[in-house]
């Protein structure tokens, strides 16, 4: 299947040589240029002062969640103030969770970056932060508590299922403090997930241990699909048993590469021929976090060169016409380089994310649509901010509601 070209820009960058990458890269310490990085946080700055602009475009909308809601800019507010040393952005980012209406009663509410899960985790975080330890510690008791839904859910992908579940608990051993998280919930929590995937491909006699769907398709990608539910089971690895690693998550991610195009991205769902995304949520950028990791779990460079080769598929057809978003845009893209750089110290991957970045300096240009939620922290100019000030230090860049 030919590559479709409709859905991204010619990206006209030059690719790394030390004789065109001083702009960007200091060719003495294979680091970023004083001057790109001056230029990085002059925008960093610009675009806060434009989220708090247009506060009301973003704070009345009834959206608490973590993907396109107030729990999102809160946590670009703690980001910013952390890595900035600005108190007033972490009072902030307190008071909005603490105004931060509940999602319980939504059907999508176990989940980090859709539901309640998420704004849960992110709270206790925040109010650790700020000292409130008790407050802290009720609210991961509210989130414990969620486990009883989530043992009913039907769906197990990171946006809306299970996954998001289990990322939420693993953030917060992750981000306050080890153990908060019972070993036995964490436990159970995957089992759930593990013996749906089994269940299913058995029934659907697939040459794969696990398999998942969503709205009856087989996805693939990190947002809905069995690339995110492997990714976060593999950062749960300390809770697997060898059995459920080698014989049940290898199997699968092996399976994964069979799939993929000529052109090596990946579909974004089984038997869909149409070589058509390249974004987190769906094609090659989430796939490279996947297997970037699975080199690093199973020391098989074979992994390594499938995420290098997700990174060629991002360079050639990152700069998305959807816009600068994370979830579907080239700041989101722009982490593949990122997680790339980390796992091999080639610059050559620092310099990519720092093009990337560069495009996103004018994102409104950049885009053939006003996204829905234009300021948000997945759709919109809080995320755009959030790669942005990861970027600054990029050997700590996180994928934000998916790496941990």
């Amino acid at each position: 299947m030919a590559e479709d070209s409709s859905r991204h820009y010619e990206n006209r960058f030059p690719d790394f040589a030390n004789s065109n990458s001083a702009d960007v890269i200091n060719s003495g310490t294979y680091s970023l240029s004083e001057n790109f990085k001056e230029s990085l946080e002059q925008n960093i700055h610009t675009f806060i002062r434009r989220l708090n602009e247009n506060q009301q475009e973003w704070v009345n909308r009834n959206d608490s969640s973590v993907y396109t809601g107030s729990s999102g800019i809160a946590y670009l507010f703690y980001f910013y103030g952390q890595r900035f040393n600005e108190p007033t952005y972490m009072d902030r980012a307190l008071e909005l969770m603490e105004c931060a209406g509940s999602n319980k009663n939504d059907k999508k509410s176990i989940t980090f970056l859709t539901g309640e899960a998420g704004r849960l985790a992110l709270s206790a975080l925040i109010h650790h932060s700020s000292g409130n330890v008790e407050k802290s510690h009720e609210i991961i008791t509210r989130l414990k508590s969620l486990y009883d839904f989530s043992a009913m859910y039907y769906y197990e992908e990171l946006l809306y299922g299970r996954a998001g579940y289990l990322y939420s608990l693993l953030f917060v051993n992750k981000n306050i403090s080890e153990g908060l998280i019972d070993e036995e919930l964490i436990k159970k929590v995957i089992n759930c997930i593990l013996t749906t995937g089994k269940n299913y491909s058995t029934s659907r006699c697939l040459k794969i241990p696990l398999m998942y769907s969503w709205h009856e398709k087989e996805y693939l990608g990190g947002a809905h699909g069995i690339a995110g539910i492997l990714y976060i089971l593999l950062q749960a690895r300390a809770y697997l048993t060898e059995a459920q690693l080698n014989d049940e998550i290898k199997p699968s991610i092996d399976y994964l590469i069979t799939l993929r195009f000529p052109s090596k991205n990946f579909p974004s769902s089984i038997g869909n021929k149409a070589d058509r995304l390249v974004h987190w949520c769906h094609g090659a950028p989430s796939m490279t976090m996947l297997f970037t990791l699975a080199f690093k779990v199973f020391k098989d460079e074979k992994y390594l060169d499938v995420a290098k080769e997700c990174g060629e598929v991002v360079w050639r057809r990152g700069l998305l016409k959807k816009g600068c978003g994370i979830c579907h845009g080239t700041s989101g893209n722009a982490y593949t380089f990122l997680n790339l750089y980390q796992e091999t110290q080639d610059v050559k991957y620092l310099y990519r994310a720092a093009k990337f970045a560069e495009w996103c300096f004018n994102y409104e240009e950049h885009q053939n649509r006003i996204p829905d939620r234009p300021f948000s922290l997945f759709e919109g100019l809080g995320g755009i901010v959030y790669f942005f000030v990861d970027l600054s230090t990029p050997s700590t860049a996180k994928f934000p509601g998916y790496t941990l």
